[in-house]
């Protein structure tokens, strides 16, 4: 299974695994902001162990993204420069993803906002959110796209794209699988016409395993992160520091019938139903939120 895609000569690795990237912005939804990535089993929101003990103390999210720009880090670092003139300049990144955006404001707000942070590669992951909604246009989302691929491109950023998850194994959201599949063949298309990078979720056998999942079915586990990391390294053209990154888990029991119901009434009560009562209403998880690290900065 292939994931590369090599963009123009700019941003192409040189050897040893060696990334010639320096400037690293991540764009997008939830996913790339990263939920629920919670190494180290911390939950995302704990109660304050001190003064109001009402309070949530909210821990700030990690996800592929930022496990993608630790490896870059270190590969920088570990080869102390790639010999292309830059070798005095610590690798940095960005994160401005927030969740609950579509592409729109994506396009819209965050692709401008990376552009003057001067970066050489670049992120861009959206439209999931707008799949979700029956009355998308994937056409319509994958020209807004190829807009913000094309600028990007002609600023001399390299870009990396990606597809959506393969949703056939869902009992509710495989209910997309036809929009997911004509928006991914525009991702392709758009990524072959301007030199872009490919992210292949839609491809990811490892990802068909719920244990990849975390409890509301979108958003990734640690080790689903810790995976989609892995063959961002691939798409870039960058050797795994995993070679059975995308390996399937071994396989369990099947789940009772009783138990597989138990389980939908707790995500329907729990997951579906806020997130529907917030699409009536007009409101987003992401409403009032910031990006994480707005700035290019070293990893800590």
């Amino acid at each position: 299974m292939d994931f590369t895609r090599t963009a123009a000569s700019h941003g192409t690795p040189t050897g040893r695994g060696t990334p010639r990237w320096r400037r690293y912005v991540a764009l997008g939804d939830s996913f790339t902001e990263g939920l629920w990535d919670v190494p180290d089993g911390v939950d995302p929101a704990v109660r304050a162990s001190a003064g109001d003990v009402g309070a949530l103390v909210e821990v700030p999210c990690r996800g592929w993204a930022d496990l993608l720009a630790a490896h870059l880090a270190e590969r920088s670092a570990a080869d102390g420069g790639a010999g292309d003139g830059r070798d005095d300049e610590p690798f940095r990144y960005a994160n401005l993803a927030v969740r609950g955006r579509l592409l729109g404001p994506i396009v819209r707000e965050q692709v401008p906002a990376a552009v003057e942070l001067g970066p050489d590669l670049v992120s861009l992951v959206g439209g999931g959110n707008d799949i979700l909604r029956p009355g998308v246009d994937p056409d319509a989302l994958a020209a807004m796209l190829e807009g913000a691929v094309a600028g990007l491109r002609a600023a001399g950023v390299d870009v990396l794209l990606a597809t959506g998850f393969d949703t056939v194994h869902s009992p509710v959201i495989r209910r997309t699988r036809g929009r997911t599949a004509v928006f991914n063949a525009h991702v392709w298309t758009i990524a072959n016409r301007h030199g872009a990078h490919v992210l292949d979720m839609w491809g990811m056998r490892s990802l068909h395993d719920w244990r990849m999942w975390a409890d509301d079915r979108i958003h990734l586990t640690t080790d689903g992160h810790r995976r989609v990391a892995q063959a961002a390294l691939v798409a870039l053209g960058l050797p795994p520091d995993d070679e059975r990154w995308d390996d399937p888990l071994a396989p369990l029991p099947p789940l009772p019938r009783a138990a597989r119901v138990r389980a939908d009434a707790a995500w329907l009560r729990t997951h579906a139903s806020p997130w529907l009562a917030r699409r009536l209403h007009g409101r987003s998880s992401g409403d009032a939120r910031a990006p994480k690290r707005p700035t290019l900065e070293p990893v800590g």
